[in-house]
């Protein structure tokens, strides 16, 4: 899989697996990121391996399902925004990507009409 450069240094942590939840492609950022955990030598591995109980079921039901997931989180006093999306090529399943960057405590919300 080729990643477009404008991707490579996007300030947001962007990871893309497979259908099986097998890593293929990671960011400079999504690098960063997991470092702790193994950072880009993650490529090729499965996302299974990085999630413990729970966590690992919610993985294996989002891959199933192909629904989409959306929530915050705070870790280090930094709140961060996590999106997690099937992505198709052609029309076909491809597997899921996920993309996660900071936000403010408190952000504008706007409704539009």
């Amino acid at each position: 899989m080729k990643t477009d450069a404008w991707v490579k240094e996007f300030p947001a942590s962007i990871t893309v697996c497979d259908p099986g939840g097998v890593i293929l492609e990671m960011n400079d950022r999504s690098a960063v990121t997991f470092a702790a955990d193994g950072g880009a030598e993650l490529i090729g591995k499965n996302l299974y391996d990085c999630h413990p109980g729970l966590a690992r079921e919610k993985v294996s039901a989002l891959l199933a399902s192909g629904s989409p997931n959306c929530y915050t989180i705070e870790k280090a006093g930094v709140k961060k925004l996590v999106f997690q999306s099937p992505w198709f090529e052609g029309g076909t399943y491809r597997g899921f990507v996920e993309i996660s960057f900071p936000i403010p405590d408190q952000m504008p919300h706007f409704i539009r009409q």
